[in-house]
């Protein structure tokens, strides 16, 4: 095998710890009358109906997952996904709907969801399935205001350079669902949240808007996040009247840390980043690699991160005290503040950085790619590079600086090479970076 086809090996090894499979056998099991999720037992006798609600590009996988488990004892459910990212379900209805950018498919299956947890009584469990991508899936607004405004708002946060943490904050506060909402509407039944995270350090507020965990922010911190990313002009006069409004206590805010809302409400973290960089390490391992994994939770500026990530790449490479072949694993979701009209996404834009940087030193190959199989919005996972991907663009008319600077990765990958596809693979942990080093 090549370095670039080891790379991408043991970035799916990563991928395949964290898939709903391996995650929902390892926290669900119904043995007898007694379904235990995590620490949590649930006689069969104590609960009357049993519903399953989610939202994210994993969801549906998962929920198909628990159908196997509990089969004819699900009453029903309803659960929005990103398009292409269903599966068919016997006991829950699946929506396909936009992302990153919501859509009208999005505002119909949340109104569902709302209605099957409004309607849940003291004596029923909701298993909520949430995974990257739910946030924009679950998708509302305050009356008044109108869908296109929505639209309007999220697609200047995402193209922006705002963490996941700021934009969700926005999210929630215009949003009766988020930041905790969904346990509100669904109290006194028992909810039992079982999360896969796209967030570094797994802030379950910040995890798809958190819909069922407290959020500690608030309206004016959405406001100062506007105000921040100079976001005030391009927003329409309704959002911010809104959001205002709330700063000044004229609609509630959602429920904070200690809201007895939460008192029957469980959060529970299936997969991680960390798990799936363990699962990259442990392969490599395997190959004979010595592995290091640098950084957990990578974040900041695409560029930034690839000039660091490569700087320390060339001191492993120099270092003659370190033994050979080394794997350096980082995790974690770096931001694009797009500039361009190109294609692409943050995993695609960082490695085509890291490729200009590559372009005159010899064995180290450098991956970067989203465990969810979709970055940004195109059908690549991320891509991979060495010291010929430059050369390989040059020689077929593509100037790799020229396409950084436009942002249109994409286009420079589909020319070049270098490519990584997946297609979905209805999980989403974040990103992988590996990097390795002769």
């Amino acid at each position: 095998m090549t370095n670039r086809e080891i790379a991408e090996k043991i970035f799916l090894a990563g991928v395949r710890s964290v898939l709903p499979e391996q995650v929902i056998k390892g926290i669900m099991s119904l043995r007898g009358s007694v379904l235990t999720i995590g620490y949590h037992n649930f006689p069969l006798s104590d609960i009357h109906d049993i519903w399953i609600i989610g939202a994210g590009k994993a969801s549906a996988a998962m929920g198909h997952y628990v159908e196997k488990i509990l089969g004819d004892r699900i009453k029903g459910g309803h659960i929005v996904v990103k398009y292409d990212h269903s599966c068919k379900l016997k006991k829950i209805a699946v929506t396909e709907a936009g992302h990153p950018v919501p859509d009208r498919n999005g505002f119909k299956a949340t109104e569902e969801i709302v209605s099957i947890a409004s309607k849940a009584s003291l004596n029923d469990l909701i298993i909520c399935l949430i995974s990257g991508g739910g946030s924009a899936l679950f998708a509302d607004l305050p009356a008044g205001l109108l869908p296109e405004e929505l639209y309007v708002v999220n697609n200047l946060l995402v193209r922006s350079g705002a963490s996941i943490s700021e934009i969700n904050c926005v999210r929630k506060h215009l949003s009766g669902v988020k930041g905790g909402q969904l346990s509100k509407i669904a109290w006194p039944a028992n909810i039992v949240s079982l999360i896969l995270s796209d967030v570094t350090g797994n802030p379950l507020d910040v995890i798809a808007s958190g819909p069922t965990a407290p959020d500690p922010s608030t309206f004016s911190d959405a406001l100062a996040i506007i105000d921040k990313y100079g976001l005030e002009s391009g927003i329409t006069a309704g959002v911010l009247k809104y959001l205002k409004e709330g700063s000044q206590g004229l609609h509630p805010e959602t429920p904070k840390p200690g809201d007895p809302v939460f008192s029957r409400t469980f959060n529970l973290l299936i997969g991680t980043n960390k798990s799936a960089l363990d699962a990259s390490k442990e392969y490599a391992v395997s190959l004979g690699f010595n592995v290091n994994i640098m950084d957990q939770e990578l974040q900041g500026n695409a560029e930034t991160v690839a000039e660091k990530i490569i700087c320390t790449a060339l001191s492993f490479k120099t270092n003659k005290e370190i033994q050979k072949p080394v794997c350096l694993l980082y995790g974690g979701e770096p931001t694009l503040k797009v500039r361009g009209n190109g294609l692409g996404g943050r995993n695609q834009h960082l490695a085509l950085s890291a490729a200009l940087r590559l372009q005159e030193v010899q064995g180290i190959t450098f991956l970067s790619a989203g465990t969810d199989g979709s970055d940004g919005p195109t059908d690549a996972a991320g891509a991979v590079v060495d010291c010929n991907t430059v050369l390989n663009g040059k020689a077929r008319k593509a100037d790799p600086a020229k396409y950084l600077e436009e942002f249109d990765s994409y286009n420079f990958f589909r020319i070049a090479g270098g490519h990584i596809n997946t297609g979905p693979t209805y999980t989403n942990v974040m990103d992988i970076v590996a990097v390795l080093i002769e």
